[in-house]
């Protein structure tokens, strides 16, 4: 495996699922919730809405933080399994 394709690959897909899920609860934000509620076996998100306006600044942070940490952590996956698959 190559590290940098892999982290690359990994925070690729996770900031694409991030903007994905962003744009659903954008649409759909009551859908959403229960959705969400269920997925969580009915851990109740609602309590996590702040009622203030919408900003842009508050997606995009996130997914520049979840885009660092996971190259990251996808490039240390890949040097991971390519040193513990080295034969002596």
């Amino acid at each position: 495996m190559k590290p940098f394709k892999t982290g690359m690959t990994l925070s690729a897909t996770i900031v694409f699922f991030y903007a994905l899920c962003t744009l659903v609860w954008l649409a759909l934000p009551e859908s959403f919730m229960n959705f969400m509620n269920a997925l969580f076996h009915g851990l109740d998100f609602r309590r996590l809405q702040t009622g203030q306006p919408f900003s842009w600044w508050s997606v995009t942070y996130p997914a520049f933080i979840f885009a660092v940490w996971f190259f990251a952590a996808g490039a240390f996956f890949a040097w991971l399994h390519n040193m513990l698959g080295k034969k002596d």
